[in-house]
């Protein structure tokens, strides 16, 4: 799914980058482009890095929460 159309950035690409050490919406940008554009997808993608940082802070496999 689409999270960020205006820069084309997907769930996925959320999910791999903060798994690659990815810790905050401003790092996401640059590294991303998410957020860049309109704005609307920040909450979105924030809330993702906060699960995804959370599903690895309690050591479950990412499989496991997919």
């Amino acid at each position: 799914m689409y999270v960020c159309l205006c820069n084309g950035v997907t769930e996925r690409d959320i999910r791999q980058t903060a798994i690659a050490g990815c810790r905050s919406m401003v790092e996401l940008t640059m590294r991303t482009g998410c957020g860049a554009g309109c704005g609307s997808c920040v909450c979105m993608a924030t809330a993702l890095l906060e699960e995804v940082h959370a599903t690895v802070a309690t050591g479950s496999d990412m499989a496991d929460a997919a």
